[in-house]
């Protein structure tokens, strides 16, 4: 006896309660969103700037205590939230050197997260980066301005994956 061919599928399409309210009629007109958006990010700029200052000298001092005592999974998942804030706001702002410095401390604080062994002098190093891209001078720079740091920093994080797995095969 010869097998029956399975039924053709059927693609069921489901909207969600989202979709069909994106959909309504009204709004904002997106051009206009995000033309309001800008403004507000344009107003919040001179905050930013108190803010930065005072987030890095705390993130400097969270970092230089946690060099001088043990390094735990809570004190990795701090520093990492803190990380991760410092280069959202700083690409928010459009502080790109901030943004990538940022983003490359959490690419170590997410290594160490995982479970890889932690490497301070990665993050002091970040930290003093951070520090001074935090600089009025240094502040508006783009990463392709600076090569020598973004390459250095580049080098410092593959050394750092680089080190993790090797542990991770036995090496």
């Amino acid at each position: 006896m010869a097998k029956k061919p399975p039924p053709a599928a059927r693609e069921l399409v489901v909207e969600t309660r989202f979709q069909r309210l994106a959909k309504r009629a009204g709004g904002v007109p997106k051009e206009k969103a995000v033309e309001r958006a800008e403004a507000e990010i344009e107003r919040a700029k001179p905050g930013f700037d108190e803010w930065l200052k005072v987030e890095l000298r705390d993130f400097a001092s969270f970092v230089k205590n946690a060099a001088a005592e043990e390094v735990t999974p809570d004190w990795i998942a701090r520093a990492n939230f803190r990380s991760r804030q410092l280069r959202d706001s700083a690409t928010i702002m459009g502080f790109e050197l901030l943004a990538f410095i940022g983003n490359s401390l959490c690419e170590i604080l997410d290594s160490m997260e995982a479970g890889n062994e932690y490497n301070m002098e990665s993050i002091v190093c970040h930290m003093d980066a951070l520090t001074l891209a935090g600089k009025g001078s240094y502040r508006r720079l783009k990463p392709d301005q600076v090569p020598e740091l973004t390459k250095g920093l580049r080098r410092v994080v593959k050394r750092v994956n680089n080190a993790a797995r090797r542990a991770a095969n036995g090496f």
